[in-house]
């Protein structure tokens, strides 16, 4: 018999037990209650760290047409997302490294849909199956088994091709997780099982119940035997097959029954932990037939009026879900699609001259003149000029010629300003020669009466006064690069009588011209440039001196713009005049015979240098100067 405290604690734990069975399902390491979830690596109860994601953005130009490989996709890669960032004429493939083609290999364009390879599922779109700007695009769950490699087949400029998929960052052993986790229950006093609840005896269940696993200082109990069950599943027959040929799969399908009356029940009545798992079969083996893949029809070949298209048929057989290529004679007992088309997008623009030609702009001599030349639409619009072939537009502009012009006189009105402020000055007008439209003047010219540009003019009596007056600038000292100009300036006394020269100090209270400025009339362009000639390398029979020499620019940079022919030498000879060896009135021969003494090589001793001066003297000049010609 159980105390009474054994049998409350017994059904307290047993309501405990039954609520979080009803409130709470499995984690994903399936122990009920552990509220563990699979991360973005698929580690259950991880904190993302056990991968790493790895994108970009293909943006390379290409230029020949065809397969161009773009990215790799590696071994164990998950959440592969590979897209066109645009719309476009290109194609993505997909090949593993084993050869085998998955999507659009061979030149031949798959439909959307799903394609199985490297261990996964791909799922393909193109542009008009999404509502979306971005162009095709392939995503799979993974995990890869195998190296997979994605292509581009190159049509026209790459809008860019966004790729990205998960790598593990290191091999991890789920399991070792879950040791952990029940190791660390027991050292805790909880229950230790796969569903971190229960734990089932072969006792127990030989008596057809079960009993809890407690404490080892708790009192254990017996719960009554579980009745016969009365509810068990059933085979009652299969799906219908996945396809109806070419190979598809069908499972086996198991109802809750009662035991006794044989009749249908609801499954939850049926403990579906004993539910036999559903078993696939293959049916329907037999082969599809063969049919005609037809791609979509290439841009027109024209923009306007008659053109050509072309679009791409392949034979294609269906097989377990997959979609093959076939030789072409198995479709042979089907109509074959004409593969290239005429088309035309619209009626050409022609070119239509809408008025005459304008006057001449000009009443005589050389002008121009127009007319008005459109681009017309097959309704009579009007397009822009690009619309129509350029190379037939009529001309719209040429020049005429209204016959010769005659010239006349052309003068301003007199300035209201005399050049002196006071006593007699001179004002001025404008006189120009130029061509009059009037054709009844003469033709070879103005004439030689010339009207007059100046005038005398008088604005009164003057007082004396002092003013700087300024002469002409001198021409430039340099006629090209930066050079300098005088002017003279002096001070003159104004009166009515006229200017009278004054000294400078007295017009020291105005301020006085500049009489001498810079001017550069125009860019000297590269020029040689050269230093002073260094000492010669020898005072007698024949030396040489050097000097550097550069070619500059107008902003002293180096150049390589001078012109060799002018070149100055940068090395050139001097002192040719033969040596003459100084003269020692001291150094005479003491003896006669001083030849015998340069003939046994004695002058190397002082003693003869001094009885023999002069005989070993010459000799060795002689020898400097065979040392030097060398």
């Amino acid at each position: 018999m159980l105390s009474g405290l054994a049998l409350l604690l017994l059904a307290c734990l047993h309501m405990r037990v039954q609520g979080k069975l009803r409130t709470q399902g499995p984690g994903c390491d399936e122990y009920l209650g552990s509220g563990k979830s699979l991360d973005k690596c698929g580690v259950c109860g991880g904190d993302n760290t056990t991968c790493r994601l790895v994108s970009g953005v293909f943006k390379h130009s290409l230029s020949k047409i065809g397969y161009h490989k773009i990215v790799e996709i590696p071994e164990g890669a998950t959440k592969i997302n590979i897209t066109e960032m645009a719309k476009s004429r290109n194609y993505l493939a997909l090949r593993s490294r084993s050869g085998r083609s998955i999507i659009n290999g061979n030149w031949a364009i798959d439909r959307p849909g799903k394609y199985e390879g490297g261990g996964t599922m791909f799922t393909y779109r193109r542009p008009n199956e999404i509502s979306s700007t971005t162009g095709e695009s392939f995503v799979a769950d993974g995990p890869t088994n195998e190296i997979l490699d994605v292509y581009m087949i190159f049509q026209q400029p790459n809008p860019g091709v966004h790729y990205e998929y998960i790598l593990p960052s290191e091999k991890t052993d789920p399991q070792a997780n879950h040791k952990q986790e029940g190791n660390d229950l027991n050292r805790q006093g909880g229950f230790s099982h796969h569903n971190n609840v229960f734990q089932h005896s072969r006792e127990g269940e030989e008596r057809g119940g079960y009993s809890p696993r407690l404490p080892d200082n708790q009192v254990t109990a017996v719960l009554p035997p579980r009745r016969d069950r009365e509810y068990s599943w059933k085979l009652a027959g299969s799906t219908e097959c996945s396809a109806s040929c070419g190979k598809g799969f069908q499972y086996s399908v198991f109802h809750c029954v009662h035991h006794q009356k044989n009749l249908q029940v609801s499954e939850t009545l049926c403990d579906s932990s004993h539910k036999p798992k559903s078993q696939e079969e293959p049916c329907n083996l037999q082969p599809c037939p063969a049919f005609w893949d037809i791609g979509e029809w290439s841009e027109c070949s024209k923009t306007c009026g008659l053109g050509m298209q072309q679009r791409q048929i392949l034979c294609r057989q269906v097989y377990a879900n997959h979609t093959l290529n076939v030789h072409m004679s198995r479709c042979q007992h089907l109509e074959r699609p004409e593969t290239t088309s005429t088309c035309q997008m619209k009626i050409c623009s022609e070119w239509q001259i809408r008025s005459a030609w304008s006057p001449c702009s000009v009443p005589c001599g050389l002008g121009q003149r127009s007319r008005e030349v459109r681009c017309v639409s097959n309704v009579g619009d009007f397009v822009p000029d690009d619309e129509c072939n350029m190379h037939l537009r009529p001309v719209h502009v040429e020049n005429c010629d209204s016959g010769p012009c005659a010239k006349s006189w052309f003068y301003t009105e007199w300035g209201n300003r005399c050049s002196a402020e006071c006593g007699m000055g001179v004002r001025t007008r404008g006189v120009l020669c130029l061509t009059n439209h009037i054709t009844s003047l003469p033709l070879e010219g103005c004439g030689s009466e010339r009207p007059p540009d100046s005038q005398v003019c008088n604005n009164g009596p003057c007082e004396n006064g002092f003013e700087w007056f300024t002469g002409p600038w001198s021409q430039c000292s340099v006629e090209c690069g930066t050079g300098s100009q005088q002017r003279s300036v002096v001070c003159l006394m104004k009166s009515d009588e006229g200017f009278t020269i004054m000294p400078p100090y007295e017009c020291s209270s105005l301020e006085r011209p500049l009489s001498q400025q810079s001017c550069k009339l125009k860019a000297c362009g590269a020029k040689w440039y050269h230093t002073d000639w260094s000492s010669c390398s020898k005072t007698c029979e024949g030396g040489f001196r050097v000097r550097e020499v550069r070619c500059l620019s107008d902003d002293m940079l180096s150049s390589e713009k001078c012109d060799e022919t002018i070149k100055p030498a940068a090395k050139e000879d001097c002192n040719p005049e033969p040596c003459i060896p100084h003269k020692d009135d001291n150094c005479r021969d003491k003896y006669f015979n001083c030849n015998v003494v340069v003939q046994a090589r004695l002058c190397v001793y002082d003693y003869y240098k001094t009885t023999c001066c002069a005989s070993c003297s010459r000799v060795a000049h002689r020898v400097s100067h065979h040392k030097g010609r060398s």
